[in-house]
This record gives structure tokens, sequence and C-alpha cells, in this order.
């Protein structure tokens, strides 16, 4: 029925939106507040997922292996930080590139590691039967990541180290492996999104990241689905007005 297309379109765009949230708003903060551009964000996105794939094959629980997953994705975040990106402090040009660089070089390590091949990551057995409603089904997996997204919005530990900041991206990437797979290009495919939700919602702002976040999830899912030869377009246009009337976001501070 028509009407179940519109229910579970919107369901899967919040739940995609909540993805989506984990990886921007530390690609958000760690922009507004430290002034990095971390372009390898994607890549971090990418390496979670792929860690994730990896800890679940040796046996480790679901939960542990986002948490472990996570938490390896941020120490490397902590010595790109401490070793690379602090010595290029002010040189933002320099910090893009060698960013970029970064995405390129964990790129190509996954490509070696695990090789072009889809990875598929399995959800919990306890949250693989779907929840029903109202005659349709809907995964509930996908439920419990919009909860954690809703969870990490309102802990405020996640604005203030780049160590949280890229395990926060990780942790996305174990937990959007159900959803998504683990493939090589996956940091290409996110990155952009991220950049558009932060260009709407504004960077710095974790109110923007989650505004942006859903936002761009709804726009996602709804132009693949009604007009997939236009989904692009139908992404970025919100983005060129919002640079061209409020360049700072709609929820960024404005310069002086």
């Amino acid at each position: 029925m028509q009407w179940q297309f519109w229910i579970i379109q919107t369901l899967n765009s919040v739940a995609f939106g909540g993805l989506l949230f984990l990886l921007s708003s530390g690609f958000s903060l760690i922009f507004g507040l430290m002034r990095i551009p971390n372009l390898a964000h994607g890549a971090f996105f990418m390496l979670g997922a792929y860690f994730g794939y990896t800890l679940l094959q040796l046996k480790l629980h679901f939960w542990l292996a986002a948490i472990v997953g996570g938490l390896g994705v941020g120490l490397i975040g902590i010595v790109m930080e401490r070793f690379v990106l602090r010595r290029l402090a002010g040189n933002e040009q320099g910090q893009v590139l060698v960013t970029l660089g970064v995405a390129f070089i964990i790129a190509d390590i996954c490509l070696v590691v695990w090789t072009g091949d889809p990875m598929p990551l399995s959800a919990p057995p306890a949250l693989r039967p779907p929840l029903r409603v109202g005659g349709f089904a809907f995964p509930t997996y996908r439920l419990v990541v919009l909860a954690i997204a809703l969870f990490a919005a309102l802990s405020r530990l996640f604005t203030t180290v780049f160590l949280l900041g890229a395990a926060l991206a990780g942790i996305g990437g174990v937990l959007g492996g159900p959803i998504l797979n683990a493939y090589p290009g996956l940091d290409t495919d996110m990155l952009p999104l991220a950049l558009i939700v932060v260009i709407l919602g504004g960077a710095g702002s974790l109110l923007g990241a989650f505004v942006g976040s859903f936002i761009v999830g709804f726009i996602y899912n709804f132009g693949i689905a009604l007009v997939p030869d236009l989904a692009y377009f139908v992404l970025f246009l919100p983005m060129v007005l919002v640079l061209v009337f409020l360049p700072q976001g709609l929820f960024g501070r404005v310069q002086i």
C-alpha cells in the first residue's frame, strides 16, 4: 500500500539520520572547536566497520566489538592529532592535505588487508527479528542505532577531545556495518554526507549536527527512492542554498 511506503521510508530516513549523526557530530565538533578540517573522518568510519567485521569474526560480542573498534580508531586519531596535525597548527591548507592523504592511506591499507569484497556484518541476534507495527515490519536494529545516536546527542563528552571524535566515527562504522556493510569506498560515500551535515547545521554545533543529520537522512533516502536520477541534485541543493543565504549554517555562530 502507498501509505506503507511513506511510513517505511520515513523510518528508514530517521534511522539513517541517526547513523549519520554518529559520523558527522565528531567531524563538526572537531572542526568547530579545534579548527581542524579532518577529511580522514570518513576513512575512520570505514576503518571502524572493518574493525567490527574482524572482531565479530573472532567471536567477540557485537557491542563489545563496537566499543573496541571505536577505541581502536580513536587511538589512531590521537596519534594523527598528536604527531601530525599538532605540528601543523594554524596551517589549514596543510591540515587539509595531510588528512586527505591519511584517508587515502587508510583506504589502501583496508584494500590490502580486507580485499575489495564487501564484508557483511551481522546485527546482534536479539535485534534481528523485525518490529511489527500496524501490519508492516521494520528492522529493530535500526531503531536501536537511532536510540544510541539520541543518547550521544545528550552527552557533551564528545565535544572536547579529538580521540572521542574519531572513536565516535569508528563506533558509527561498526554500528553501520549491518546496514551498509564494510566495502572499499565507504569512506568516500559517507564523508560528503558528513560535510553536507556540517554545512547545513553549522561547524561546532552539536544541535546543528543533530538536525542536519536527519535533514540529510530524509533527503538522501527519499531522493533515492523517488528520483534516483536526481538524488545528488536534491541532496546538494539545500547545501548550496545554505551557503548562499546562511554561510554560518542553521545553528552556527555568526563571525563578527
